[in-house]
């Protein structure tokens, strides 16, 4: 065992007594010491209940004969860190969560871990460090929140937190009053989990089901449902039995577990920062899986639930139709059903007997909602390395789109331009220096994005950025264009009134200019410089590289 090397020997003794010291007995020294690494927090509603998890997780533990020890991770709540500052921090954290794990794991070299993530930028960042240590491994999330509900017109409707940032864009147009708007704020967010749609936490969570780190239901089992707890219990329980077996992440977590979880988030048509952090994991297990692949995978596999921001289903509805085994069923000629898992049988014994319950939240694969996935990487003279759209949330309108640029610096600048009505249909706003290095830390524009939506513009209006987009968005948003501005990409060279030209389904995305014009126009910017001179975010900045390659620190 790892954990021999505290605990076994007469050189060991003032390591004992230190273990005794926080109620380690006598007889425990000859069992496996278990990390569970949790999240919890209390300001971000997906973490707030954390404890109760991580209480069950130890419950499980112990009966199975390990000893368990809880350290805790930071987490950000994305939503709370939008359109301000703080969004600069939120994808930065997920380094930090990788590598504080790393440190605690090794520095008292635990034999196994048991992940509590829920939110954003924690369980990839997780993800990253599990198979960084290749301990024996397995999550467990806290579920996603329930959907908030308000009555219109007599009718009840479901709402959630994308409700209120579109909104607030309703509100700027006149079409909504403010109190209005504060009757949704109210409903929005009925309890604690993980926001209730197919956002990026549970996109992450989800495909941590699909990947094999996860017991059956992990993605979509709802945070207040006591199937919840009970899964935490079982999957302490479970832990042991890797490590037993000597099962780790990197027997699992392959190319081809990879490309399972990719069809599954385009049957899924989940968040475009699943894209960023797969291509981080792959990064951290070793594994080649080059941006082009996900096209190729997208090409074959249909989109099959849309689930808000493309509908009004939510989480909890997947889950009653069958949850993520369901999904892989009716894509299991695609998927490689001898995939390990957590579960130490092979991925397609958790979706060989699984069926659907509700055929309006998914489609058959023979008439799915479309014939191709949810997710796009599109290529071309803006984006040489790569940019990546949420197909399945795009109006059939806007799958191709050309029109003039409208040109902003930051979000801050085109959210004060969208509010105060400058971009028109048919435009193409672009907002530049928010990559990885220019933002610093690749800001999610969701709020330019549900303004143009509450503005009635998503139809007639796309959006380019070298920045990210929030799960929740939904429109023509092109995110993660590479290289980014700071690094003197093309979309650096775009000028107000340039002819940008968008076609989805052939995956391209053009600015209408000449190389040697982009060429003479990239001489003329100005190198990059931050204002940020010290910190976490100097640091990053010097470190980060190009989100193509998933945002990870230069090697």
């Amino acid at each position: 065992m790892r954990s021999d090397s505290i605990k076994k020997g007469i050189e060991r003794a003032p390591h004992r007594a230190l273990l005794r010291a926080v109620g380690v007995c006598s007889r425990d020294f000859d069992k496996p010491f278990v990390g569970i690494v949790n999240s919890f927090n209390e300001i971000v509603p997906g973490h707030i209940h954390l404890r109760s998890i991580a209480d069950m997780v130890k419950t499980g533990v112990l009966s199975a004969g390990g000893i368990p020890f809880e350290f805790d991770t930071i987490g950000v709540c994305d939503g709370i860190a939008m359109n301000h500052p703080g969004m600069k921090f939120s994808l930065p954290s997920r380094e930090l969560i990788a590598d504080s794990v790393e440190i605690m794991a090794e520095a008292h070299r635990f034999d196994a871990l048991v992940f509590i993530p829920n939110c954003d930028k924690v369980v990839p960042g997780m993800l990253m460090a599990a198979v960084r240590l290749n301990v024996p491994s397995i999550f467990v999330s806290g579920g996603p929140m329930l959907a908030g509900h308000m009555v219109e017109g007599g009718v009840q409707k479901p709402v959630d937190l994308i409700s209120v940032f579109t909104a607030v864009g309703c509100v700027t147009q006149g079409k909504m009053t403010e109190a209005e708007l504060e009757q949704i704020e109210i409903a929005a967010c009925p309890g604690f989990g993980s926001c209730s749609g197919m956002f990026t936490a549970n996109t992450m969570n989800c495909l941590t089901e699909a990947v094999g780190m996860a017991l059956p239901g992990n993605g979509t089992i709802p945070a207040t449902d006591s199937r919840r707890l009970h899964l935490a219990r079982e999957t302490g329980r479970q832990v042991i039995e890797l490590f037993e077996k000597n099962v780790r992440p990197l027997d699992i977590i392959t190319k081809e577990s990879i490309a399972n979880a990719f069809m599954v988030d385009m049957a899924l048509g989940g968040s475009t920062n699943s894209v960023l952090h797969f291509m981080a994991i792959a990064h951290e297990a070793g594994i080649k899986f080059p941006l082009s692949l996900i096209n190729q995978l997208s090409d074959k596999v249909p989109h099959l639930s849309k689930i808000s921001p493309a509908s009004d289903v939510h989480i909890e509805d997947l889950d009653r139709a069958g949850g993520i085994p369901a999904v892989m069923h009716e894509i299991s000629r695609l998927l490689n059903g001898n995939s390990r898992t957590v579960t130490l049988k092979p991925l397609s014994s958790t979706y060989r007997n699984a069926r659907v319950a509700d055929r309006e939240v998914i489609h058959s694969f023979s008439r799915p909602f479309s014939k191709t996935g949810g997710l796009a990487i599109l290529f071309g003279n803006l984006a040489p390395g790569g940019a990546v759209v949420k197909s399945g949330a795009v109006l059939p309108g806007m799958m191709k789109h050309t029109g003039p640029a409208r040109v902003f610096e930051n979000e801050e600048d085109a959210t004060k331009g969208i509010m105060a009505k400058k971009v028109k249909k048919g435009d193409v706003v672009v907002i530049r220096y928010e990559g990885p290095r220019g933002g610093p830390g690749m800001r999610e524009m969701l709020t330019p994005t549900s303004l143009l939506s509450g503005m009635g513009l998503d139809n007639s209006v796309a959006l380019i950025t070298d920045g990210r987009f929030s799960g929740g968005t939904t429109g023509a948003a092109i995110g993660h264009v590479v290289p980014e501005a700071a690094d003197r990409g093309p979309i650096a060279a775009i000028q107000n009134g340039d002819i940008i030209s968008i076609d989805i389904p052939a995956r391209k995305i053009n600015v209408k200019l000449s190389d040697a014009e982009i060429k003479q126009r990239l001489k003329k910017v100005p190198p990059f410089k931050t204002s940020i001179k010290r910190g976490y975010l100097k640091r990053y900045i010097e470190q980060v590289g190009p989100a193509s390659e998933g945002a990870v620190f230069k090697d």
